[in-house]
């Protein structure tokens, strides 16, 4: 497909400076741009190839300019989020939603279908479930007994989702996601053994919710684990049961929360963070990549990091005199030998 810029800054409601018929049929990064390809610059970084680039339009920030010949510019008050939904009109035009009940795939009798809904080959929708209109579920997705899922979500191919389990509107779940899956609850007997504590819950994801490949949400064992509006969640995370996750927070691959905690609205967990179970997570805080948080975190908006977590600035500092360990420990060494030198001609440092 061909556009010209002029479509593209009034699509994005930018400020054109260039030629507003410079065309474009494809989207590559700046450093490696061609003509014909349009570019984008969210990171500073990335500048000083404006003046180098081939591109023939590029997205920038209101601050950037240039007049190399040839470069049409449309300035943007957010370059990331407008790339995004460019990015997002190219997919709908490329890739139209799916209607239509492929065979073979199984739907209960008494299974709830809306309009215009996709069910791909060999999916399995349970009693009793509701599918909301314009929803898409992909092939080899299995929707159990009395789930409810809400209008314009999209369920990719290999999708489990137990019974009972509640999902709104406008949610995407990756390829492979399990959702209410049973909570590692397990009673220790006095042999050793375990008895198995029955999960009776379920898990509710409201609104807006992104869940990644590979990624579980276990089922509570009373009342609900709970996904709140605009989470994001990446591949490959462990969400336990009844934790709570407040909205518009975004947790990286591999992480896991264990059972029970409340981790508060616009959060922030790296990749590989751990947290442990009946625990609160305060409103905007930062847990940089494999953090061990081992208990409540009180203030809202600060940063942590390390195993166990520590205050982010704090940890920084500890990094970097641990990086000097190794040349203290040869100081302490030599003050050593110097004392021991000391005691042996019985003398006292105070007398040197």
């Amino acid at each position: 497909m061909v556009f010209t810029a002029a479509e593209i800054s009034a699509l994005l409601q930018g400020e054109l400076v260039g030629d507003p018929n410079a065309k474009v049929h494809n989207i590559a990064p700046i450093e490696s741009a061609s003509k014909g390809d349009l570019s984008f610059i969210s990171n500073p970084k990335y500048e000083k190839y404006l003046t180098e680039t081939k591109a023939s339009v590029v997205l920038v920030g209101k601050h950037l300019s240039s007049d190399k010949p040839g470069l049409t510019l449309i300035k943007l008050e957010d370059v990331y989020t407008a790339f995004s939904t460019l990015l997002k009109q190219l997919e709908q035009m490329q890739q139209p939603g799916k209607t239509g009940i492929e065979q073979p795939s199984y739907i209960a009798p008494t299974a709830t279908i809306g309009q215009n809904v996709y069910i791909g080959a060999f999916a399995y929708i349970g009693e009793n479930a509701v599918i909301g209109n314009n929803t898409q579920i992909f092939p080899h997705c299995y929707v159990g007994d009395n789930v409810q899922i809400g209008q314009h979500c999209t369920l990719h191919s290999g999708v489990k989702c137990y019974a009972n389990t509640q999902i709104g509107q406008h949610v995407i779940i990756h390829s492979g996601a399990v959702i209410g899956s049973d909570g590692f609850g397990f009673a220790p007997q006095p042999d050793g053994s375990y008895v198995k504590m029955p999960q009776t819950g379920n898990v509710v994801i409201d609104n807006y919710v992104e869940i990644g490949a590979n990624t579980t949400i276990d089922r509570a064992t009373i009342k609900s684990t709970h996904i709140k509006s605009g989470v994001k969640l990446d591949n490959l995370i462990q969400i336990a049961h009844n934790v709570e996750i407040g909205e518009h927070t975004a947790v990286a691959a591999q992480a896991g929360i264990s059972g029970s905690t409340k981790v508060g609205p616009n959060c922030l967990i790296g990749g590989q963070a751990g947290i442990v179970g009946h625990i609160e997570i305060a409103r905007g805080s930062k847990i940089g990549a494999k953090a061990g948080i081992g208990k409540s975190i009180a203030t809202e908006g600060k940063g942590w990091s390390g195993r166990p977590a520590i205050e982010h600035g704090q940890s920084l500092k500890i990094q970097a005199i641990t990086k000097k360990l190794p040349e203290l420990y040869k100081q302490v060494q030599e003050l050593e030998k110097k004392l021991n030198k000391l005691s042996n001609k019985g003398e006292s440092p105070n007398e040197q």
